[in-house]
């Protein structure tokens, strides 16, 4: 649905996009990834046409953008804002994009009372618009984009004013939404738990370039490079030192945990100044209290910090023989002790988890 082709964008001296290639298929939930300034938003303005390229090409199903404006483009854009008419009813602002269009006043009506019962919103028409909360506005905008059956639609950041709760809830109605009209998604965000929960695929970018563009268990689990493990969640990181090399697997001797074999699907790119690290999320590693089986592999550790969350508890370890703490996720199951700082532990966990940055 859509591609870019070797597509760069300058303002004066400043490349805020350098060289993005890539394709988004149909129907697909796809989101932009990234700290702020890295792109991102530029980006998408480009898809939408708010922002020409300065190089390269923008296709939208099969056709060259070059010179199309933004209201001839198969495309709607959500704002962060939401841009709601304050002084026009839930009605006629979703009925907005219509104004010229040929059809009777009833099917227009029709078309409205549609889109609003689509966003959860049947009967909302007569209502004031400056009367709406911040996730009824987020629908209304939605309506008012979606009324004009965009090939693709664009969103930028249209959760990020809504409170943690209403965000969450309106993530999986977007997914649901994207789903049943089954058009192109775009999303634009720098909140990379968004990004894993709402898409099929993700473009992670940092300063103007796709650093990995994958599905989210491929981005979480089989990070590129170590920028973008960092980025992605949390990760930890211990030194290694890379003891054989094979076609099919490397071994490393990492601190803490001894000499390790990992297989090649699991080794990236991503080797900094102090050399090869292994990676690991904290779910991977696993306390082992009284009782509990005997792991894959097992480290002695001890319990530096303690932070409970109700459904899970955090705890950031020294593993014997490293220099700074990893952090360990657990969930707080019936029966189960929360473990004191200070406190010896038994910490079981898999080579298979682990992914070799070099």
């Amino acid at each position: 649905m859509i591609e870019f082709r070797d597509v760069h964008k300058y303002y004066g001296d400043y490349h805020a996009l350098r060289g993005i290639t890539g394709t988004i298929r149909p129907g697909e939930f796809f989101s932009l990834l990234g700290p702020s300034g890295c792109g991102k938003t530029t980006l998408l303005r480009t898809i939408a046409g708010f922002e020409d390229i300065s190089s390269g090409a923008v296709l939208v199903d099969g056709r060259d953008m070059a010179g199309v404006p933004a209201n001839k483009r198969p495309t709607n854009m959500v704002f962060q804002s939401y841009a709601i008419f304050p002084h026009l009813s839930v009605a006629q602002n979703v009925g907005f994009g219509l104004r010229k269009d040929a059809r009777s006043t009833a099917e227009k009506e029709k078309a409205v009372a549609e889109a609003l019962e689509m966003v959860g919103l049947k009967g909302y028409g007569g209502r004031a618009a400056h009367a709406l909360s911040g996730g009824q506005r987020q629908r209304v905008a939605l309506a008012r984009a979606l009324i004009l059956k965009p090939k693709v639609l664009l969103l930028d950041e249209p959760l990020s004013a809504l409170d943690k709760k209403m965000r969450e809830q309106m993530q999986m109605e977007l997914i649901k939404l994207q789903r049943q009209v089954g058009i192109t998604f775009i999303l634009v965000t720098h909140d990379q738990e968004e990004a894993l929960v709402m898409s099929d695929r993700i473009a992670v970018m940092f300063e103007g370039e796709i650093a990995q563009l994958a599905d989210p268990e491929t981005l979480y689990r089989r990070p590129g490079s170590r920028k973008v493990a960092d980025f992605i969640g949390t990760m930890n990181f211990l030194p290694a030192k890379v003891l054989e090399e094979g076609a099919d697997a490397v071994e490393v001797d990492a601190a803490g945990f001894g000499r390790i074999h990992i297989e090649a699907r699991q080794v990236m790119g991503g080797k900094t100044d102090e050399g090869a690290t292994v990676g690991f999320r904290p779910e991977t590693l696993t306390i082992l209290y009284e009782g509990s089986a005997a792991a894959d592999r097992e480290s002695m550790a001890t319990i530096e910090e303690v932070v409970y969350f109700g459904d899970m508890t955090y705890y950031d370890v020294r593993i014997d023989g490293t220099d700074a703490p990893v952090r360990i996720s657990m969930r707080n199951v019936f029966g189960r002790p929360v473990l004191d700082i200070g406190a010896r532990a038994r910490v079981g966990w898999s080579p298979g988890a682990l992914v070799l940055f070099r």
